[in-house]
């Protein structure tokens, strides 16, 4: 559910518009149509990624500990499990920008290309970090329970109220971690059963968590928009601040809340039907999703065959429903023609041996700078777009590769982590 709320969420915002001289713009919905702000309230589900990551991890890192397997190794085997797909992403991505640039191309419309190709990519350096930091969060967690979920929401109402008073602050960059956090930690609290029985605490968290969300929007200086809006002076996402923290508390405790029913519905063979290859793909629709878009503008607004009512009207909203059924057939033979990508990927990663362990103390420095260096390379993309100035930035692709290589460097001692199965 959450990826797909994802997947429509950007296709129904996506609004394009051809000028006169022939060249295609994006305007901002949510900015030119301020009522739009408030359909992010039903596809901002970016809580339940990492609750359901938190609940993942915790089951994988524990039993991983429980066989002698150490941190290295289950790090790295989480991160090459999401840069191998951004890898292969990535590479295809500016690789096409780049025969673009040369022959030609206006560098700002490769600008916009860029930014849509690499706009979902914030998520990939959060998730990376967050997992890095598991086998620490999950021995707090052990330790003092939900206390140790409180404690990163506290810390997370602290910077926030730091980088209000100084907008800008560094400290405010921390909140992308710790209010991410608190989901992904519930997540642990969800897989060792402490809230599996505790209803009426989960009823009162999503209850505290909508009343303040409502009051920090009607009452405080937070837009309702829960995806940045480039308009609003405060953003709940860039950083995420504490309307943020208040939706993930309640969108979390209602996920568990209804949690016993969706289990009892998962028992029926037909809807795992529907669940197994979504799953399959789900890292593949995450990164491509957007390329659609991009063949849509091509092959409908360049050729002037696409019908062009104002943006917002109700013109413009009838044909919302065609316009994603057209993107949802792009994709179809988008995901058709990456089958043999998705096999490449398989065999990379089998060589790789995501499941070795890390010992070496050499290789595991090697493994962290390595990913230092992607999360790096990530960040600047989500924030800039992969081709800012019309073509790919050197230094930023060199980053990624070098760092997405040095996580992926087989440890010399082909040693195998105790977690080997059902990691694919």
């Amino acid at each position: 559910m959450a990826i797909v709320m994802v997947v429509l969420g950007h296709w129904v915002i996506t609004a394009l518009v051809r000028a006169p001289d022939g060249t295609i713009t994006a305007p901002e919905l949510l900015a030119t149509v301020g009522w739009t702000q408030w359909l992010t309230l039903l596809f901002q589900i970016m809580p339940v990624f990492f609750l359901a990551g938190g609940y993942a991890a915790a089951g994988s890192w524990r039993r991983h500990r429980e066989a002698g397997g150490g941190a290295a190794g289950w790090i790295r085997g989480r991160a090459v499990r999401l840069l191998l797909p951004a890898a292969a992403y990535v590479a295809i991505a500016v690789a096409c920008l780049a025969v673009s640039r040369a022959a030609g191309v206006d560098p700002g419309l490769l600008g916009m290309v860029g930014w849509a190709l690499a706009m979902q990519f914030w998520f990939l350096p959060v998730y990376l970090i967050v997992s890095a930091l598991t086998p620490w969060l999950y021995a707090a967690h052990r330790r003092w329970g939900l206390a140790a979920a409180a404690a990163s929401a506290v810390l997370a109402v602290a910077v926030d109220l730091v980088d209000l008073a100084d907008r800008g602050s560094w400290i405010g960059a921390a909140n992308h971690v710790l209010v991410w956090a608190v989901a992904y930690q519930l997540g642990f609290a969800w897989e060792d059963g402490r809230l599996a029985a505790r209803r009426p605490l989960l009823w009162a968290v999503a209850g505290a968590g909508a009343a303040a969300f409502a009051a920090l929007v009607a009452y405080g200086p937070f837009p309702v928009s829960l995806i940045l809006v480039s308009t609003e002076e405060v953003s709940n996402t860039n950083p995420p601040s504490l309307a943020m923290l208040a939706w993930v508390l309640a969108q979390c405790a209602l996920c568990l809340l209804a949690a016993p029913a969706m289990e009892r519905a998962l028992r029926a063979e037909w809807l795992w039907r529907l669940v197994r290859p979504l799953g399959r793909v789900s890292m593949t629709l995450y990164l491509w999703h957007m390329v659609p878009v991009l063949a849509a503008a091509a092959a409908f607004y360049l050729t002037d065959l696409a019908p062009e009512p104002v943006v917002g009207s109700g013109a413009w909203w009838a044909w919302r429903p065609v316009w994603i059924a057209v993107l949802a057939l792009f994709l179809v033979g988008l995901l058709t023609a990456l089958v043999p990508v998705e096999r490449l990927l398989l065999r990379v990663g089998g060589a790789v041996r995501p499941q070795a362990e890390v010992r070496q103390p050499y290789a595991v420095l090697a493994g962290l700078a390595g990913l230092a260096c992607a999360v790096w390379a990530l960040t600047v993309w989500a924030g800039e777009g992969l081709a800012r100035t019309g073509a790919p930035a050197g230094w930023t692709v060199a980053g990624f590769a070098a760092g997405t290589a040095l996580v992926l460097l087989p440890p010399a001692r082909a040693a195998v982590a105790p977690e080997a199965a059902g990691t694919g």
